[in-house]
């Protein structure tokens, strides 16, 4: 028996499945490429799947305003337990800047405790935008890359918020972060 013809054909469903498994992977897009990310999805079933935590609800990840930003006191103190800490990036539903319910999962580095269920942070992205400040690389991006800190949102966290915790930042790093946002943000330190 000849395995010539076979083999090739078996090989091309295989590269079939595995690109169509990847493409399922990845983000959706809409027709003009641009990504996007909507509400959670509807299953087969019709039903939506439970909201991300932070998304919803009295722990909703939320933008703080200016008087509760200066009204910070950052420091630093990661204790990884299961609950989030200044120092650590951890991961959570962060609304859009637009607030029409749309948003995303992402890395967000905690800079202060805000009462005993509540910290503050800013998200992290691996584009580097004017006024973002580097936080070098770390085990919360999977490629390695470096990230950058958004210093124009400071988020309201609650602890049930956090979806995970990621990785904790030097001490080094964290400083260098806090001190530029202290300085933008008018945060006593």
């Amino acid at each position: 028996m000849s395995s010539g013809g076979g083999g090739g054909l078996l090989r091309a469903i295989l590269d079939a499945l595995i690109e169509a498994l990847r493409r399922g992977l990845q983000s959706r897009s809409d027709p003009a490429g641009k990504r996007t990310t909507a509400g959670p999805r509807a299953g087969a079933s019709g039903a939506r799947p439970e909201a991300s935590p932070g998304q919803t609800g009295d722990g909703a990840t939320r933008d703080l305003g200016a008087a509760e930003i200066r009204g910070l006191r950052p420091s630093y103190a990661p204790a990884v337990d299961g609950t989030p800490d200044p120092g650590e990036v951890i991961w959570t539903w962060v609304p859009y800047a637009e607030h029409d319910g749309r948003g995303k999962d992402r890395p967000v580095l905690i800079i202060a405790r805000i009462d005993a269920t509540t910290v503050a942070g800013c998200y992290l992205s691996t584009k580097q935008h004017r006024g973002f400040i580097s936080v070098g690389t770390g085990g919360w991006d999977g490629q390695g890359r470096e990230s950058f800190l958004s210093p124009e949102r400071v988020l309201r966290i609650s602890d049930s918020g956090m979806r995970r915790e990621g990785h904790v930042l030097d001490r080094a790093r964290f400083e260098h972060v806090v001190a530029e946002l202290s300085r933008d943000l008018g945060i006593v330190r």
